[in-house]
């Protein structure tokens, strides 16, 4: 990843989340291992057919009354449904980006300090990947020491 990489850090009640471009500088967008080895389980007020939710119910399956998780995941090591692309190759990538949930916002390829996040270098490894480098200081989440 280059240092000019667009990375917007976002804090919505105590939670941090990422979204970055979809460009080549993305580190995502050649991986896909986080997408195809966790279960992907979010609260079910995320869901399209409730107030305000955007992940779309059809590609989810119920895990309880309170969670929902993404088709495919449902007991780990699996391949969530809204991933495209092949593994370990560029153009991998999530056809719901925008509406993906909670629980992927959540999951940086960095720590909010601008180290590496262990299990995403555990994933790249997986799949031959390189690891990644740490971000530079102003690179790391606002308000947070680098």
């Amino acid at each position: 990843m280059r240092e000019n990489q667009a990375l917007h850090w976002i804090i919505d009640e105590d939670r941090l989340f990422t979204d970055m471009a979809d460009s080549p500088d993305n580190p995502c967008t050649a991986c896909g291992g986080c997408c195809a080895h966790f279960r992907v389980s979010f609260y079910c007020g995320e869901l399209s057919d409730g107030l305000g939710g955007m992940v779309p119910v059809e590609l989810t399956s119920k895990v309880n009354d309170s969670l929902a998780c993404m088709k495919g995941t449902e007991h780990g090591h699996g391949r969530c449904i809204a991933l495209v692309g092949e593994l370990g190759q560029p153009g991998v990538g999530c056809s719901i980006y925008p509406r993906r949930p909670s629980t992927c916002r959540e999951f940086s390829p960095w720590e909010a300090d601008g180290r590496p996040n262990p299990e995403c270098q555990q994933r790249r490894q997986a799949l031959g990947l390189p690891a990644l480098a740490a971000l530079p200081p102003e690179q790391a989440a606002p308000g947070l020491p680098a």
